[in-house]
């Protein structure tokens, strides 16, 4: 096991290797830390060899000039100068959060950047100044629409975070598929299978393998096939597009650039980069923090005490992350030997030392 602390300083000498300001570094460690608390282990330890070998590619920008392009008091356009991912959404949700103080709600579009780690950490930043928080990304494309076997949309997350008096955050972070594409890669490294209604060949054929998309194959939208609804899942999957690639001036769909290396860019551009989206809400805009806050501990508390199934406790978006997030920050958070190789490969090559551990 290793402590976050210790994590948390080697992540941040990595980047800093790599050229990051300490500042950029620590926000990219503070997401990263964020995602192995949460039992996210697929937006943690796992990417650094995947943004390691963005940067040695050319395809990320690690000293970028932030700067917003288009604004109006409730609104903006960010351009990220193809930043780290979590750098750029650092900032505009930072942004978001101060044009809600000022107008009541505060929105934040997101053009020319690159993967930001767990919607959910943006999204939380609005709590602590009693708003609701949304966060939205587009991403390189892996899934395919109903009816058909072509790659072209993301997992397109989103998240929305939403504070509470005595009871702890609701917190919705989801994919737009029934399992993120880091996922499927910790299956590979476990050797396991996946279910069926996650993937398909390259002729539409279901599958459960989680190498599948380096045979030509293609992820599946949320709901699998059209009987379990998987036209909603990709209505929702289309809606994030819209909102953080049309919308923002960046790619969208299948012009989306790759989040790893190894994938070739796309032949034409229709924006800037991955696109992302960010709002924020101040309560009082529509009633009195407290008073929501009591309201939304009596619609927590309702549905966690409605009738479970045998031998289950009805959940709260939110919960099972935040209860691994107190058992790990104890326990301490493991890494997966195959996840410990590659960050061993890339702490040598740039002279990080780093500890293997059982």
């Amino acid at each position: 096991m290793y402590t976050p602390e210790y994590l948390r300083d080697f992540i941040i000498q990595i980047f800093e290797k790599i050229d990051c300001p300490t500042e950029d570094a620590q926000a990219i460690a503070d997401v990263f830390i964020r995602a192995e608390l949460r039992n996210l282990p697929s937006h943690g330890m796992i990417r650094i060899k995947d943004y390691f070998q963005l940067w040695k590619a050319g395809r990320i920008n690690t000293r970028p000039n932030v700067k917003v392009v288009h604004e109006t008091p409730g609104t903006a356009v960010i351009d990220a100068d193809g930043a780290v991912g979590i750098v750029g959404a650092t900032k505009s949700m930072i942004l978001a959060i101060e044009k809600a103080k000022n107008s009541g709600t505060g929105w934040v579009a997101t053009r020319n950047s690159n993967h930001l780690g767990i919607g959910s950490y943006y999204a939380m930043m609005a709590l602590e100044h009693d708003m609701i928080g949304i966060s939205m990304t587009n991403a390189n494309p892996m899934v395919a629409p109903v009816n058909s076997v072509e790659r072209m949309l993301g997992t397109n997350p989103i998240t929305m975070a939403v504070p509470a008096g005595k009871q702890p955050a609701f917190v919705a972070d989801f994919s737009t598929t029934p399992i993120a594409r880091g996922k499927l890669a910790v299956a590979s490294k476990k050797g396991e299978k996946v279910p069926l209604g996650y993937v398909q060949d390259k002729d539409g054929v279901p599958s459960d393998d989680p190498d599948i998309m380096k045979k030509g194959g293609s992820m599946l939208p949320l709901g699998g096939d059209l009987q379990h609804g998987s036209h909603k899942g990709y209505a929702l999957g289309a809606v994030v597009d819209i909102l953080t690639g049309v919308l923002s001036g960046a790619n969208f769909g299948p012009f989306v650039p790759p989040f790893l290396a190894y994938l070739p860019m796309p032949e034409i551009e229709v924006g800037k980069g991955m696109g992302h989206f960010f709002g924020a809400m101040r309560i009082d805009g529509f009633m009195k923090a407290e008073e929501f806050k009591k309201r939304m501990d009596k619609w927590i508390t309702t549905f966690r005490n409605s009738k479970p199934v045998k031998g289950k406790k009805v959940l709260i978006p939110g919960d099972i992350e935040r209860e691994a997030e107190e058992r790990i920050f104890k326990e301490g958070i493991k890494v997966l030997p195959g996840i410990q190789k590659d960050v061993k490969e890339v702490a040598d090559k740039l002279g990080v030392e780093f500890e293997l551990k059982d």
